[in-house]
C-alpha cells in the first residue's frame, strides 16, 4: 500500500510546488519586469498621492469633466469586485429607459449640442469598469466641458488629441481616450475648485 501511496504523495508535492509556487512566482517577476505598470495596478498619481487606475473608470458627474461609459457594476458604479453588465437586452424595458435617461441627462448638461450621441456614453459594457471612451464620445463633450471651464474649445481638443490612444495593434479596436487621465490633464491646465 506505501508503494502506491509514495509516488502519488511525491507527485502531489512536486505539482503543488511547480504549479503554485514556482511558476505564480515566474510570472510575476516576468510580468512585473516587462510591464511595471500594468503589474503595479496602473495606478495614476496626482502630487504623489494615489487617485485611481488607468484600467478602471470612475464616476464624473460634475458637467467641468469628461463622463466615462455608464457602469451596471452593484452596489456602485465602477466596483471592480462586482465587475459584470446589466445582463438586460436591448428589448428589456427597464434597458430601454436607462439608455433613455442617460440621453436626457446629456442633452440636460449640453442643450446647444445637436450632435448624434456616441453609444458608448449611453450604454453600460460587459464589465461595467471600462476606463476609456471612443474619441466620438469625447469630441461630443468637448463644447461643454470647454464652456464649463471658460476656455477655449481648441485647448479641450488638443488635450483629448493629446492623450487620444489608437488601435491596438493597428488594427484591434478603435481610437480612444482613458477619462481619468484626460480629466486629471484638464484640471492640470486649467485649475479649479471643486
Amino acid at each position: 500500500m506505501i508503494s502506491t501511496i509514495r509516488p502519488a504523495l511525491v507527485l502531489f508535492g512536486a505539482l503543488t510546488l511547480a504549479c503554485g509556487v514556482i511558476y505564480p512566482l515566474a510570472v510575476t517577476g516576468v510580468g512585473s519586469a516587462a510591464f511595471p505598470s500594468q503589474a503595479g495596478g496602473s495606478i495614476l498619481e496626482v502630487d504623489g498621492k494615489p487617485v485611481g487606475s488607468a484600467l478602471i473608470g470612475q464616476q464624473f458627474s460634475s458637467p467641468k469633466y469628461f463622463w466615462g461609459r455608464p457602469s451596471a457594476t452593484g452596489p456602485m458604479p465602477y466596483n471592480a469586485s462586482g465587475s459584470s453588465g446589466s445582463n438586460q437586452g436591448p428589448l428589456n424595458p427597464a434597458y430601454a429607459d436607462a439608455v433613455r435617461a442617460r440621453v436626457e441627462t446629456l442633452k440636460a448638461a449640453d442643450p446647444g449640442n445637436t450632435a448624434p450621441i456616441p453609444v458608448d456614453l449611453v450604454t453600460a459594457s460587459g464589465s461595467g469598469l471600462d476606463p476609456e471612451i471612443s474619441l466620438a464620445a469625447a469630441q461630443y463633450q468637448a463644447r461643454r466641458v470647454a464652456a464649463e471651464r471658460r476656455i477655449a474649445p481648441e485647448k479641450v481638443q488638443a488635450l483629448i488629441d493629446e492623450h487620444a490612444s489608437g488601435m491596438v495593434m493597428g488594427f484591434f479596436g478603435e481610437p480612444r481616450v482613458n477619462v481619468l487621465a484626460l480629466n486629471l490633464a484638464l484640471d492640470k491646465k486649467t485649475p479649479h475648485t471643486r
